[in-house]
């Protein structure tokens, strides 16, 4: 395919310098921020190599990369450590003790979730792969279950592995895998998806929010491609398939007629120019701009096509191109909730606070992890700005930034020393030089703890740190 010049690698031309400030920039967004060591090595390593080193993350879950690496329950008394225990516990038990052990569970269910979540802001926060933990929360926003409707931790864990599983990996598999999860089939009422009473709730968003989008289905679509998917359902953590519940009969679902299932749908989906579109898209919002270039979207999907819907070249070119590096995207899109905590505990070197105290800020500005506020998932950019948002960010971000390691993070030096390097680590550009002078005077003649703290939170304070 001819590629776009906007999506050629940033740095092959004349004046385009892969530095610090776009190593920051690619951290800021690929990940959630770098510390100065981290843009340093990434700085030397140029942008297509940045990128591959970003992308170089298995498609595993995480208890697949590491069979210790899951969501620690000891805390919580009277259950199994893991969730794996609990699976375990489950399947040599009998109906009514499982039914016993099931309410447990349910009742227990609030700080199961809590300890779920606090373990994947410590993946984002510390993880191996953060680029993997990025595009599990953009897939988190896009495959939409909420943890309010599903009355087992176990189930949304499950997802968020799955989620992480397939990343970057093969869209087509990745839809299908999702058709048969778990917390899907009951957040989207598919498990009482029976052929006497077809329900259109999992077809309908699988072609309006997962992969089409509005105008490019019609409603017999719908209504045949919940034909199609009659007789999946899970029982516990399971999949299966009701045979008798399934609707064997001819259905015709965009333009084609036969005897089609659910995987059938999703092939036949994904041969709509519609589809590479509707993704590359949302992964151009995301990632770019919350206003994408249609033309740069419509080359993303001739790339995702030519190479069979397998996500990880094309989130790859649009890491390191042009577009991604342009000025006016630097620094110009609105950290989500989550990036903002997340960001601020890796950027000052901290681990947040309590997860109690920090489910509660993130549930303050709009971005709960598990609890997206409905099937349409997360908003981008400006709309997590509202009267009601704003000043739980900057209290968020100002609390955060009050627990810096003063003398590790922001050593005793004249005051010019401390703001710009600083804001380096925090910022990672240049500011008004007007708000840069106000802070240096602030800062003249006191470098005593307290007044490095206070520094901290100023810049944390700036609307400058809100956008990324």
């Amino acid at each position: 395919m001819n590629i776009h010049p906007m999506l050629e690698p940033f740095g092959r031309r004349p004046g385009e310098i892969f530095d610090r400030a776009a190593a920051f920039h690619l951290l800021s967004r690929a990940a959630f921020g770098g510390t100065p060591e981290e843009v340093a090595v990434f700085a030397d390593l140029g942008a297509e190599k940045a990128v591959e080193r970003l992308l170089a993350f298995p498609d595993q879950s995480a208890e697949e990369q590491a069979a210790d690496d899951t969501p620690d329950l000891s805390g919580i008394d009277d259950l199994p450590r893991t969730f794996g225990e609990q699976r375990r516990a489950l399947a040599g038990m009998t109906p009514d003790d499982r039914k016993a052990f099931q309410q447990k569970i349910q009742k227990a269910n609030r700080e199961l979730l809590m300890a779920t979540g606090d373990w994947w802001l410590g993946r984002m926060d510390g993880g191996k792969f953060p680029l993997q933990e990025k595009l599990a929360l953009f897939w988190h926003g896009h495959f939409t279950t909420s943890a309010k409707d599903e009355r087992m931790a176990l189930l949304i864990w499950r997802q968020n592995e799955l989620l992480r599983k397939f990343a970057a990996g093969d869209f087509k598999q990745f839809v299908k895998r999702i058709g048969r999860d778990p917390a899907m089939l009951d957040y989207l009422n598919n498990n009482d998806n029976r052929k006497a009473h077809p329900n259109e709730n999992y077809a309908r968003e699988l072609m309006e929010l997962f992969t089409l989008g509005i105008g490019n289905y019609t409603e017999t679509d719908v209504k045949e491609s919940a034909r199609a998917f009659t007789g999946w359902a899970h029982e516990g953590d399971e999949f299966t398939f009701r045979k008798f519940q399934h609707d064997f009969g001819r259905k015709t679902i965009l333009g084609r007629t036969g005897d089609f299932d659910g995987d059938d749908v999703v092939e036949m989906i994904v041969r709509q120019r519609a589809c590479a579109e509707f993704i590359c898209r949302k992964l151009y919002a995301f990632f770019v701009t919350e206003e994408p270039d249609g033309i740069l979207v419509r080359n993303l999907a001739t790339m995702l096509r030519e190479n069979d819907f397998n996500l990880r070249p094309v989130i790859g070119a649009l890491l390191c191109s042009r577009a991604f590096f342009r000025p006016e995207v630097v620094g110009g899109r609105i950290k989500s909730p989550v990036e903002l905590v997340v960001g601020t505990a890796r950027l000052l070197g901290m681990r947040p606070p309590g997860v109690k105290r920090i489910m509660a800020a993130l549930n303050q500005m709009g971005q709960t992890p598990f609890m997206p506020p409905n099937v349409k998932g997360w908003p981008v950019g400006r709309d997590w700005i509202n009267s009601a948002t704003l000043l739980a960010r900057y209290n968020t971000g100002v609390t955060l930034a009050g627990l810096v390691d003063v003398d590790r993070i922001i050593p005793d030096a004249p005051a010019d020393a401390m703001v710009d390097g600083l804001l380096e680590r925090m910022i990672g550009r240049a500011i008004d030089p007007a708000k840069r002078a106000m802070l240096v005077s602030a800062m003249a003649g006191d470098s005593s703890k307290p007044a490095r703290r206070r520094l901290a939170q100023w810049i944390a304070a700036m609307p400058d740190y809100q956008l990324g």
